[in-house]
């Protein structure tokens, strides 16, 4: 299967959108996000366990940094800019979405399902990044 660059560049930019308000809402109101997240009343942050702000706030780092990453290949795509920015958005979606499918059992349906549909979009789009393009498959 091949992606062509217009997909992979929406890919892109779509981790850098949920990067940007993921990371800004964790690193400058990690109270707010650890209570609120990811809408007032839904609590998947709370839920799991006790506040700790320096996590709360390096967990916002990291997605602020993959932000970075992502607007950078978004706007200035190359096919490695491309795969680099996927592979790095895959260890650690790959990562955060096994271990939450393994711990939903806390949530209510609507969470759980909210959760693995989440995760599991942001995991697609990271795929996305780093299956072959049309061009460099004709190269090999």
């Amino acid at each position: 299967m091949t992606v062509t660059l217009a997909v992979k560049r929406a890919a892109a930019a779509l981790l850098a959108a949920s990067a940007v308000v993921v990371g800004a809402w964790a690193a400058f109101l990690p109270f707010s996000f650890y209570s609120d997240f990811p809408l007032p009343g839904r609590r998947w942050v709370s839920t799991i366990g006790p506040y700790n702000e320096h996590l709360v706030r390096d967990v916002g780092a990291l997605y602020l940094a993959l932000c970075v990453l992502a607007a950078w290949s978004a706007l200035r795509p190359t096919p490695q800019a491309l795969r680099m920015t996927g592979a790095a958005w895959l260890v650690f979606n790959a990562l955060h979405f096994l271990w939450h499918v393994d711990h939903l059992a806390v949530f209510p349906a609507a969470d759980r399902i909210g959760n693995a549909v989440s995760l599991g979009a942001v995991l697609v789009l990271s795929v996305l990044l780093v299956l072959p393009d049309p061009i460099s498959r004709r190269a090999s």
